[in-house]
């Protein structure tokens, strides 16, 4: 038993440096996963990392896997034949990521964090290992720094605003229909409208989530809708295109 597992460590493309790519790759693909689980994503910490290591396996596979028909005659390899596949077959995940609700896009993001992923694991598998790492990098700088460069309004015609405000309001008195009114006068489009009963309170109130997309402040839209003696509560929780 010995003897089979070392001859089976001796095999090329099976040895310390394959194991060790294969170990960064878990270990950057993890780090973006994590990054979309924080945020809650449709594909967060388990499918980025099955994506990252996959790909790097694929890699190896490539490169390593048909050495041993390399020797052949009329035997030609094309190890970028599967790189590329790679590249096609991922589409299929990230497709499924995206999704449109009347007119609102989502998914975008979390899409392309996939495709991105699949990258790092590629270069994580030929042997690119800074490549990867700098990638990774930049990923947190795009998904965490840009959202807070385009809220301080530093770019030109970048100053939309996608947030759910939650509202607590008294029902029995026509009160959402005014609500919705006081967002589309201020400017804000409302992409969807959800309303929950709130059975442990007695004093027969609703809770409604507003998903609203606009120029304006969040804040001030807050402080308007307080204005309504019916709303006891008001939330604003900041989103992005996914």
């Amino acid at each position: 038993m010995t003897e089979l597992a070392a001859a089976l460590w001796d095999l090329s493309g099976q040895g310390v440096r394959q194991l060790s790519e294969l170990g960064l790759a878990l270990l950057l693909s993890t780090l973006i996963g994590w990054e979309r689980e924080a945020k809650q994503k449709s594909a967060g910490l388990r499918t980025h990392t099955l994506v990252g290591i996959s790909s790097a396996l694929m890699m190896e596979v490539s490169q390593h896997g048909f050495s041993n028909v390399l020797g052949l005659e009329n035997v030609s390899f094309d190890p970028s034949r599967v790189a590329a596949q790679i590249v096609s077959g991922i589409g299929f995940i990230g497709g499924g990521l995206i999704f449109v609700r009347r007119d609102a896009v989502r998914g975008l993001t979390t899409a392309a964090t996939v495709w991105l992923t699949c990258a790092v694991g590629m270069a994580c598998g030929g042997g690119l290992p800074i490549l990867a790492m700098a990638t990774t990098i930049v990923h947190f700088l795009v998904v965490r720094g840009y959202p807070f460069v385009l809220s301080t309004r530093l770019l030109p015609g970048t100053s939309t605003h996608i947030f759910e405000a939650r509202l607590t309001y008294r029902t029995g008195t026509a009160l959402l229909p005014r609500l919705m009114q006081v967002c589309t006068r201020m400017g804000f489009r409302i992409l969807q409208v959800r309303v929950e009963r709130l059975p442990g309170r007695t004093d027969d109130a609703a809770k409604v989530l507003l998903e609203l997309e606009g120029t304006q402040d969040p804040a001030r839209l807050a402080s308007e809708l307080f204005q309504d003696d019916g709303v006891i509560d008001v939330e604003m929780a900041t989103g992005d295109e996914g």
